[in-house]
């Protein structure tokens, strides 16, 4: 969970900007989105495959 709290002399801009770093970081806004629909577990399958085939192909690119 992000939490920031605010520092002595620090303005609400910045505070946020630390918030909505630690959000990305964490990846809330990623999950949250990806929870906002159901997704059927077929679909997970089909998504996860692709995903691996991805990564695989990522590496093989990396290594030459």
């Amino acid at each position: 969970m992000a939490k920031v709290t605010l520092k002595p002399g620090e303005s609400l801009e910045e505070a946020l900007r630390r918030f909505n770093r630690e959000v990305l970081k964490e990846g809330i806004m990623l999950e949250m989105r990806r929870r906002e629909f159901y997704e059927k577990p077929s679909e997970i399958r089909k998504r996860k495959s692709s995903q691996k085939k991805k990564m695989i192909e990522h590496e093989k690119e990396e290594q030459e």
